[in-house]
């Protein structure tokens, strides 16, 4: 009698679906709970200061693989974007598998293994671009693609239940300044042996048309600074080479000698020329070289370009760096605003404003393309790739709904939209939701990761929004007040200070210790001090009430 093979491949996405970064995609083959685990894409979201006070970065809740770990197979980098590889430092110690990436992504990789102390434990595999390996029961190729960084790769997961183009993050560019381009007959081959699923990036699939071309942000650059005068900054994310190196070119087109500015441009300059990229690109000064030459003689390559608070514009804006900016001179932001940070960025063109500078942007200039595929490049994948399953991920809900509608209109058979957590059948006849997992978030809480759900960011919101009381009752062997209480109020207002002051004295003055112990006491004491500094202020400070027995 045959045996039946109860082999299944699903997808488990735990971060990256529903949101655009922190992108972390498992994929398990075999029977029920024997499958291995293939991960790709371990990345990050970046903290903010309004939602997520003292967090700097927010990492996937991967205690369902760390549970597994001895099955799980290995890290495949599909590029080295942060939102893709920034958590693999962070949460290999919990997997502790083997880390597959071409050269650049290899390198960066390697420099934040080196940062947390762990280089020499994490065996990082370097392959070759188009190159293809085996791990486990996947067949893995690796198909250049591409996007805003080097080496962008989609992946090719075969398998004996069928094969997934996982796209990773990617576009059609006609005219890469640096890299490879799409290899579209490789997709076109693929779709001719049959894809099982696409699972795809869906960042832009509300946008008609095309995202452009790196090669019509060259020229278009190269013509705006030739009409400049004095210094000019040109601020981009450090990670986009292609778009430096553009700057690079265009300046030096224009009779101008670049500097670059911020720790981050430094490095992932270097790690593209330790990869054998930017052969030619241009001599770098140090920026007090640069204040030898004629304004018209220098143009700074910035970070920055999203307000961040400590990158090297912000610190420029504010007079606390070494490049001075002021009348006649120029800043460029060449690169788009990432949802969310409209405020820092607005502050910061503000202050350049004030500085008399001029600000020059995407809004009036062509100055930027995205990296994101919009409809029309989305079309043509799938009429390459011809996959029966369409599962967008890469996008909130609205923009992976989208994703979905546009691929039942190009005919694909079904087109999935999952969530974090959610664990994904993909079967030949019909892709299905068989579990759903936990999927949440933790916070790198300075050096420490710590659980969402344990409410640090929200208690200091709460802090920073209507401040705390501290109490301090210091009681007699017998329970009873032996002196007044200690208050101590950190960001209330002055005239709520007595109020709360009498609310517990009288608080106090009722307490009999032979009906009430400690623990009604505090709370007693806790809600009095609350309610009144509400009544008074129209806030509920944080409250804390401590005993000492005397």
């Amino acid at each position: 009698m045959a045996k039946i093979n109860d082999d299944e491949l699903v997808l488990l996405p735990l971060g990256g679906a529903g949101e655009i970064g922190m992108n972390f995609n498992a994929y398990g083959y075999g029977p029920g709970e024997d499958k291995q685990w293939l991960v790709l894409d371990c990345g990050v979201l970046f903290g903010r200061e309004a939602a997520t006070p003292g967090v700097d970065l927010i990492v996937p809740d991967i205690s369902f693989l760390a549970e597994r770990r001895r099955d799980v197979l290995a890290i495949v980098a599909t590029h080295a974007h942060e939102d893709h590889i920034g958590a693999i430092h962070l949460l290999w110690p919990m997997l502790k598998c083997p880390v597959y990436a071409t050269p650049f992504t290899a390198k960066l990789i390697e420099g934040k293994l080196i940062e947390a102390g762990i280089r020499e434990k994490v065996k990082l595999h370097e392959i070759p671009l188009h190159g293809k390996f085996s791990i486990g029961p996947y067949d893995l190729e690796l198909v250049s693609i591409t996007h805003s960084i080097l080496e962008p790769n989609a992946v090719a997961i075969k398998t004996p239940l069928g094969t997934v183009v996982h796209t990773g993050d990617w576009k059609i560019d006609p005219a890469p300044q640096l890299g490879e381009a799409t290899d579209i007959n490789r997709f076109k081959a693929l779709g001719d042996e049959g894809v099982l699923a696409m699972v795809c990036d869906s960042t832009n699939a509300l946008v008609e048309g095309h995202s452009g071309s790196e090669g019509d942000v060259k020229k278009s650059l190269t013509e705006l600074i030739g009409t400049l005068k004095g210094r000019i900054a040109v601020t981009a994310f450090a990670s986009n080479v292609a778009r430096v190196d553009t700057i690079a070119k265009a300046a030096k087109a224009n009779g101008r000698h670049i500097v670059l500015v911020g720790r981050a441009m430094h490095k992932i300059v270097q790690a593209a020329k330790d990869s054998g990229y930017l052969k030619d690109f241009p001599p770098i000064l140090d920026p007090e070289d640069a204040e030898n030459l004629p304004a018209s003689k220098v143009l700074y390559i910035c970070t920055g370009s999203q307000g961040e608070s400590r990158a090297a514009l912000t610190r420029i804006a504010a007079g606390e760096h070494v490049v001075k900016l002021g009348p006649g001179d120029s800043v460029i932001f060449s690169s788009r605003i990432i949802p969310g940070n409209e405020i820092g960025i607005f502050d910061l063109h503000n202050k350049l404003t004030a500085l008399g500078v001029d600000v020059l942007s995407a809004d009036d200039h062509f100055v930027h393309v995205s990296g994101h595929p919009c409809r029309g490049e989305l079309s043509e994948m799938y009429g390459w790739v011809r996959p029966k399953i369409a599962v967008p991920v890469h996008g909130e809900l609205r923009h992976m709904h989208a994703h979905a509608e546009l691929a039942k209109s190009l005919q694909v058979s079904q087109a999935v939209v999952i969530e974090n957590g959610h664990m994904l059948r993909l079967a030949p006849g019909r892709a299905s939701v068989i579990d759903e997992t936990p999927a949440g978030r933790v916070h790198l809480d300075g050096e420490v990761l710590v659980a969402e759900g344990l409410g640090l960011a929200r208690a200091r919101r709460s802090l920073s929004f209507a401040g705390m009381i501290a109490i301090t009752l210091v009681l007699d062997g017998k329970g009873r007040p032996a002196t007044e209480a200690s208050i101590i109020f950190e960001g209330i207002p002055e005239p709520v200070h007595e109020a709360v002051r009498e609310a517990v004295e009288k608080c106090l003055h009722r307490h009999n210790p032979k009906k009430d112990d400690e623990g009604k006491l505090k709370e007693a004491v806790r809600r009095a001090a609350r309610s009144t500094a509400n009544d008074a202020w129209g806030k509920k400070p944080i409250t804390r009430v401590d005993v000492v027995v005397v």
